[in-house]
C-alpha cells in the first residue's frame, strides 16, 4: 500500500463500496471521513452511497454486494433471528448472514425523543392520544424504536392509539417543517443539523421520559436490548447547547431519553491488513473526525467497547481490533471475532 503518510494523496489501488445515511448525522460523518482519509492516504478509493435504508445495507454487506456500511447494533440482531425486517430471511439463514458481519468503528446515531412546535400546543407524552407522529422511514431500526418508546411511556400503539406517520430520512426535515404531524419521536444530535433545520420554522420543545417511565423494570430492560443505551443528558447544558430556539421538559435538571449505538460494520472476509489500515488511519485522525461537526465530541466515536459483547452478535474484525488496541485502546476479548 505504500506509507500511510505522503504529502499528496497517493493512488489507491482498491476500490471500495460503502453505504450510509443521509448526511447531517454520526452515522453519516464517520465513513464519510473513513472515505476521505482513506483516498488521502492511498489506503483505497471507496464510493459511498448516501441516503440508504441501512436495514438493507447491512444486508448487502451481508451477503458481498457492498463492503462497508453504517448500521445500529440492532439490526443484526434482528437480521440473526430472522425477525422485524428479516423475517423473510427465517432464523437460519438470517444466523447465517449477521453471521458475516464484523465491527470496524463505533458510533451513537441519535437520542430519541419527543418533540413538537410550540404551535401545536402540545402538553408532553400524556396528549398523544389521537394524534398524527411522525415516527421515521417506512421500514427499518428507528420506527421499531420509535414504535416500543411511544408504547413503553404511553400504552399507545402506532394505528390504533394514535396516527404515525412515516418519510424516508432525506425527506425528514421538510415532513416537520410542514407541520403535518403534530409531534416527532426520531433519533435526532445536540446539536444535530435536522434539529437546527426545523427550529427556524418555529419555536420548539422536547420532553424528557417521564422518570417513572425511564426508571420502569420494562424500559430499562429494553435500554439494555443490543443497539440501545440509556441517556442522561443535564438539562441545562442542553438549553444552553440548543438556544433560544429550543425548550426542554423535565420533572428534574435530568433530561432522559435513550440512544440509538452501532457503528460501520465489514464482512467477516474482508482483507485483514485493509481493515487494519484504514481503521488505523481513522483512529489515528479522531481529533480531525470529531472537528467536523459540532457534535463530534458527544456521539462516541471513540469508544470502541460500545454496545458490544452480550446479546449483540457483532463482533469486531480482527484487523479493526489490532488497530484499536495499538492506538492505546481497550477492546474486551468477548468484542473481538476469532
Amino acid at each position: 500500500m505504500g506509507a500511510l503518510v505522503s504529502a499528496t494523496p497517493a493512488l489507491a489501488q482498491v476500490n471500495l463500496t460503502a453505504e450510509t445515511a443521509s448526511p447531517g448525522g454520526a452515522v453519516h460523518l464517520s465513513p464519510a471521513h473513513l472515505t476521505e482519509i482513506a483516498g488521502t492516504l492511498g489506503i483505497a478509493n471507496i464510493q459511498l452511497a448516501e441516503g440508504q435504508t441501512l436495514t438493507n445495507s447491512i444486508q448487502n454487506v451481508a451477503e458481498g454486494k457492498t463492503d462497508i456500511a453504517g448500521t445500529p447494533h440492532i439490526l443484526p440482531f434482528l437480521m440473526s433471528r430472522g425477525v422485524g425486517p428479516y423475517g423473510s430471511l427465517g432464523k437460519e439463514k438470517g444466523a447465517e448472514l449477521a453471521g458475516n458481519l464484523r465491527a470496524i468503528t463505533p458510533v451513537t446515531l441519535g437520542v430519541f425523543f419527543l418533540f413538537a412546535y410550540d404551535s401545536k400546543n402540545l402538553n408532553g407524552w400524556d396528549d398523544l392520544e389521537g394524534k398524527k407522529i411522525f415516527n421515521g422511514p417506512p421500514r427499518g431500526g428507528a420506527l421499531t424504536n420509535a414504535r416500543s418508546m411511544i408504547q413503553i411511556i404511553t400504552g399507545l400503539k402506532d394505528g390504533e392509539g394514535y396516527e404515525g406517520m412515516q418519510s424516508n430520512w432525506g425527506q425528514a426535515s421538510s415532513v416537520i417543517s410542514g407541520g403535518e404531524p403534530d409531534a416527532v419521536v426520531l433519533p435526532e444530535l445536540f446539536p444535530g443539523s435536522r434539529l437546527t433545520t426545523v427550529a427556524a420554522a418555529g419555536n420548539m420543545t422536547g420532553w424528557s421520559m417521564p422518570k417513572e417511565a425511564y426508571e420502569s423494570e420494562a424500559m430499562q430492560k429494553y435500554m439494555q436490548a443490543p443497539g440501545s443505551a440509556p441517556s442522561e443528558i443535564d438539562i441545562n447544558e442542553l438549553r444552553e447547547i440548543m438556544g433560544d430556539s429550543w425548550s426542554f421538559v423535565s420533572e428534574d435538571d435530568t433530561f432522559r431519553a435513550f440512544e440509538t449505538i452501532g457503528g460501520n460494520v465489514v464482512h467477516k472476509d474482508m482483507d485483514d491488513t485493509l481493515v487494519y489500515d484504514l481503521v488505523s488511519a481513522y483512529v489515528a485522525s479522531m481529533d480531525e473526525l470529531k472537528a467536523k461537526a459540532p457534535f463530534g465530541n458527544s456521539v462516541n466515536f471513540d469508544n470502541p467497547m460500545l454496545g458490544m459483547c452480550g446479546l449483540n452478535p457483532v463482533q469486531y474484525h480482527p484487523g479493526a481490533a489490532r488497530a484499536w488496541r495499538e492506538a492505546g485502546y481497550e477492546l474486551d476479548d468477548c468484542a473481538v471475532a476469532e
